[in-house]
C-alpha cells in the first residue's frame, strides 16, 4: 500500500475497492529544488500528495514576500482557487526541497465520482479539513502572541526548522526573523 493509499484510508476510511480504484487516478511526479508546482496568476491543473519533501505557498507584495504555508510530506498541495474555479492561481507554490508526489490531474480529480461513489462525500471531509486548517490559522493571528504561535508551529511542524529557510518560517507565523529568532533563544534556555 502506498503512502497515498495509506493517508486515504486511514482518514477517510473508504472501501478497498475504492481505495484502489481513487489511487489509480494518481500518478508519480516528482520537482527538483525551487522549481515551480504552481505560479501566481497561472492555472493549476493538479492536486498532489506530497510523498516526500517541502513546498512553500507564497506571494510577492509591494514590500516583501510573503509566506502562506508550507506544505510536507504526508500533505496535499494545490491552488484550490484554480483547480476547483477554473481561477488562475493567487499562490506561487514552489519546491524548497526536491520533492516526489502522487498526482492527480485536473480531469481525473473531476472524473473521480464516476470511480469512487462515496466520492462527494470523500470530498466535503477533505474541504473541511482545509477550512479548519485555515480557520486555525485565523484564530492564531487573532488572538495569539508570536510565542503562541510558534509554540503552536513547534508542536505541528518542528521538523521543518532543518528543512527549510528560517525566514520562510518566520513569514509564515507573521513575524520578523529576528522575532523569531529571539523567541526561539528564549525558548531553548
Amino acid at each position: 500500500m502506498t503512502e497515498l493509499e495509506t493517508y486515504i484510508k486511514s482518514y477517510f476510511g473508504v472501501s478497498e475497492n475504492s481505495l484502489k480504484n481513487m489511487a489509480l487516478l494518481f500518478e508519480k511526479t516528482s520537482l527538483k529544488r525551487n522549481d515551480f508546482f504552481c505560479q501566481k496568476n497561472k492555472p493549476c491543473s493538479q492536486l498532489s500528495f506530497i510523498k516526500s519533501g517541502c513546498l512553500r505557498v507564497f506571494n510577492q507584495t509591494e514590500n516583501k514576500e510573503v509566506t502562506q504555508w508550507v506544505s510536507m510530506q504526508g500533505e496535499f498541495v494545490t491552488d484550490l482557487s484554480s483547480l476547483i474555479f477554473n481561477n488562475p492561481a493567487r499562490w506561487n507554490i514552489q519546491a524548497v526541497t526536491d520533492c516526489e508526489f502522487y498526482t492527480i490531474s485536473k480531469t481525473n480529480y473531476a472524473d473521480i465520482a464516476e470511480h469512487v461513489p462515496e466520492w462527494p462525500t470523500l470530498e466535503k471531509l477533505f474541504l473541511a479539513k482545509c477550512f479548519l486548517t485555515l480557520e486555525d490559522r485565523v484564530y492564531s493571528f487573532l488572538s495569539m502572541s508570536a510565542e503562541e504561535r510558534y509554540e503552536m508551529f513547534i508542536n505541528h511542524k518542528k521538523q521543518l526548522f532543518n528543512q527549510i529557510p528560517h525566514h520562510y518560517i518566520a513569514s509564515m507565523l507573521g513575524m520578523t526573523p529576528e522575532t523569531l529568532s529571539r523567541i526561539r533563544k528564549k525558548s531553548i534556555s
